[in-house]
């Protein structure tokens, strides 16, 4: 079996569909380890992917007033134990433009893996971007993940992103998002991870709401459990009038797991509002005590707890 048959047979176990990147209406990008396996562009939209000495850099530039109908998707993935992956994203969404994106990252056998994303993201006047990101990690928890993104919205534009690890161990993760929004701009960060064994997971999201009427929003469903550990720190500054953003984090722990949230919310303008609300604890028990009267055993009711607050 081929590096790519490995990676196609890890996307179908994360509920992705191959049959997809041989969709000639639909563009792609697909990278095991530091190659660059295949890309499509599409009238519109222009996709680069190349390989370099310290990873692969992607460009992809999605013309004015152009309206993609179908999402982008891309694939990135390493199939051995040990490995190490680096991809920088530059990405521009230019005047009244609209895409979504869907992210698979894939590391179903990871015993000692590196994987940096590097992303630079500009959003221009009234254009929209939703990208959803699904990693899909093996049992070992021999992983590093480390996503940076830096994000600017023009004025009217939106950005919606949904990152989920839930699905395997998760090793090492350090996600950093700085995003600017302007006049009338929407922002939307949304992190649903699960924690298990000795896995670390840190976050830190920040929301720069410099335009007047600009809006943001910061979700974080986060559970650990055995000897996992979480820290969240989430960013909101509200700095023109109108400006109105939100900090909201849930932490849910079980066993010898520590999490810890950290709401940072600060204003400038006496016409924005900010606000944060974070709670940490273990699973609710009247929850726990309904689905069990219902039959569920202690330790499958509180699967079902985990899984509807990870969503």
């Amino acid at each position: 079996m081929t590096e790519y048959d490995e990676l196609m047979t890890a996307l179908g176990a994360a509920g992705g569909d191959r049959a997809i990147l041989d969709d000639p209406a639909t563009a792609h990008i697909v990278v095991v380890g530091k190659q660059v396996v295949s890309s499509r562009s599409l009238p519109g939209l222009e996709v680069e992917a190349d390989s370099t000495e310290d990873g692969v850099r992607v460009k992809i530039r999605l013309r004015e007033g152009i309206q993609l109908a179908l999402p982008v998707h891309t694939c990135f993935g390493v199939v051995h134990r040990e490995g190490e992956q680096q991809i920088k994203i530059e990405v521009v969404l230019e005047r009244n433009s609209s895409a979504r994106f869907i992210a698979h990252c894939l590391f179903p056998n990871a015993e000692r893996v590196r994987h940096v994303m590097d992303a630079a993201i500009e959003i221009g006047a009234g254009a929209s971007m939703w990208y959803q990101e699904r990693h899909f990690h093996g049992p070992h928890g021999g992983i590093e993940v480390i996503p940076r993104a830096a994000v600017r919205i023009g004025k009217g534009g939106r950005y919606t992103s949904d990152f989920t690890l839930t699905d395997g161990r998760v090793g090492s993760l350090d996600i950093d998002y700085d995003v600017e929004a302007d006049e009338d701009a929407v922002v939307e960060l949304t992190a649903r991870v699960f924690g298990h064994g000795s896995d670390e997971i840190r976050i830190r999201e920040r929301v720069v709401l410099d335009g007047e009427n600009s809006r943001g929003i910061i979700k974080t469903r986060i559970a650990v459990e055995d000897d996992a550990m979480a820290e969240v720190t989430g960013i909101t500054e509200g700095n023109a009038a109108g400006a109105r953003g939100h900090v909201d984090c849930m932490e849910i722990i079980r066993d010898r797991a520590v999490a810890k949230a950290i709401p940072i919310v600060s204003v400038t303008h006496p016409q924005a509002k900010v606000t944060h609300e974070a709670a940490i604890g273990s699973v609710d028990k009247h929850q726990l005590e309904t689905l069990m009267a219902h039959g569920l055993a202690p330790e499958e009711a509180v699967d079902v707890i985990v899984k509807g607050m990870l969503g």
